[in-house]
């Protein structure tokens, strides 16, 4: 029998390796391999620690750590005890970082001693009892040091695949970033469809260049894990070091996203390079640049290659099959193994070349978002157009709009909520605008265009507040306040200064169609970084 029969939950991803493939590297970090041996034992410490914490099944634990053998420790040890795991970008902003933490009502944290540094100087959130540091303790904050703990394994009992594994903090369409609940079920259900149709096996060597906290990055670990293959961890993701890795490391797989792939085959290509042995290459998170999918054939020869379409309420939907990219380049493909995906118009089904909004169906759909039952019946709910093959049985609507051609392979059209895709985050214009008032404009708007390296870039309109005494805007300190404030992802690219009033609609909201368009056809002053 299969050792893969008996995986259930994200333990069973790490222990169902220990008995036949045990010494084989489970990961490499600058040179070093971890067996998967290696890997439980550690993983069993820290698991043992939250359990004597008194970190109770359901409970949610942060983790905010550099790419690292440790972070993976950290995120196994959370779910080997049925406790939830919040991995937190490293890159994100403090506050980010504070607002996650009280969001998910988290009880523990797992840190290095410069960001619990930082985090004590703001205030340690309230609920948050036990902190676990790697480094050492910073003098006079209540902690535990990672090196100082004791080899042990847990006692209780593990989850079962229906328990909550994981929150995956989200952008939404309207502000504050959501937590996206995924089962055990969802996670290792993603695994064995990813890795079906990536054909994943146990001689793989994958480079994980994708954060740990996007789904697309975290199935780098659960598709290696369900084979026993190797992740070769690659913390800074700048485009000679990603090319470097995949040598030295003799990568035989990369998944990344449009601004990766753009650095990476730019480097390659001004070299003269190519990249040989992968065995494949995957995008995902927005369309490649076509100069870039051009050269992808030159500069990695031996590879297949994968483009791929997903969101986290459901966690991987399409790929196109690799012996389709020359004939269908650029498309997102059809439904990955055991997953269905509809394009619907209200309550019909959309035929060929009609657009509608894709809608997933399949056991990889999330519990919805967490605290926000309104947010999770919007976006997971029966289908009026699937009613009558499906009955109630909910579904995830995407707010991508797309069609479908006459092959059955899917185009991606546009976003419904104007969602921005920036260096492969994903963005609420919400979230950019909350910076702006903050930082003192009486309006502010923010849109996304195009660019080759990012994806798309920021830009921003705004205008000075109403108030008599409130005085001009001054570009120059809202920027400053940017760059104080907001995470690199989040900074303006461009400032579109409204001379006053920002145009109304009907009901009294700002006329963003109105406004964005004047600030794409140059109608309003602009102001630069720099200028």
């Amino acid at each position: 029998m299969s050792a893969e029969l008996n995986v259930f939950t994200l333990h069973d991803l790490l222990a169902h390796n220990l008995e036949a493939n045990g010494e084989h590297p489970a990961l490499e970090l600058a040179g070093q391999a971890v067996s998967y041996n290696e890997l439980a034992t550690r993983v069993d410490a820290v698991a043992a620690w939250l359990e004597a914490q008194g970190v109770e099944r359901g409970q949610r634990v942060v983790v905010h750590l550099h790419k690292s053998v440790e972070e993976v420790v950290a995120i196994w040890a959370i779910a080997r005890i049925g406790a939830v795991f919040v991995d937190v970008h490293y890159r994100w902003t403090l506050e980010q970082l504070g607002y996650v933490i009280e969001d998910a009502e988290a009880v523990a944290l797992i840190t290095d001693k410069r960001k619990l540094q930082a985090l004590e100087r703001a205030r340690r959130p309230e609920g948050l009892k036990h902190v676990l540091v790697k480094g050492s303790v910073p003098e006079g904050v209540e902690a535990t040091a990672w090196k100082e703990l004791p080899q042990a394994r847990p006692a209780g009992p593990g989850p079962v695949d229906r328990d909550l594994g994981a929150l995956i903090y989200t952008s939404g369409s309207t502000g504050k970033p959501k937590g996206v609940m995924l089962t055990h079920l969802n996670l290792v259900e993603g695994a064995r469809s990813v890795a079906s149709y990536l054909k994943n096996r146990a001689d793989d060597r994958l480079l994980a260049v994708l954060p740990f906290n996007f789904d697309a990055g975290f199935h780098q670990l659960t598709t290696a894990f369900l084979v026993g293959a190797t992740v070769l961890l690659c913390p800074a993701p700048m485009p000679a070091e990603v090319v470097r890795l995949a040598r030295e490391g003799r990568a035989t797989g990369i998944g990344a996203v449009p601004p990766v792939w753009t650095g990476v085959v730019r480097h390659l290509e001004e070299s003269g390079e190519t990249l040989e042995g992968l065995r494949y290459v995957s995008n995902t998170g927005g369309a490649v640049p076509e100069p870039i999918l051009d050269a992808w054939p030159r500069v990695f020869p031996d590879a297949e290659l994968v483009l791929m379409y997903g969101l986290t309420e459901a966690f991987r939907s399409t790929y196109l099959p690799p012996e389709l990219f020359a004939t269908k380049r650029g498309s997102i493909g059809r439904a990955i193994p055991n997953v269905e995906i509809h394009v619907v118009d209200g309550d019909r089904l959309c035929g060929p070349d009609e657009v509608g909004e894709l809608v997933h169906r399949g056991a990889l759909i999330s519990r919805g978002y967490w605290k926000r039952p309104d947010a999770t019946a919007e976006r997971i709910r029966p289908c009026p157009a699937l009613a009558e093959h499906i009955g109630d049985e909910l579904v995830c609507y995407s707010g991508d709009l797309v069609k479908r051609d006459a092959d059955g392979i899917l185009w991606f059209v546009g976003r419904r909520d104007g969602m921005l895709k920036v260096s492969g985050f994903r963005l609420s214009p919400t979230e950019v605008e909350e910076h702006a008032y903050a930082a003192g404009a009486g309006a502010a708007v923010a849109f996304g265009v195009a660019d080759d390296e990012l994806g798309q870039m920021v830009h921003l309109a705004v205008a000075p507040r109403a108030e008599a005494d409130a005085g001009p805007l001054d570009p120059a300190e809202l920027l400053e306040y940017f760059a104080k404030h907001a995470a690199s992802y989040m900074q303006p690219a461009c400032l579109h200064l409204h001379p006053g009033p920002m145009p109304l609609t009907a009901s009294g909201k700002l006329d963003r169609p109105q406004i964005i368009a004047a600030a794409k056809a140059g109608e309003l002053p602009r102001h630069l970084p720099g200028h």
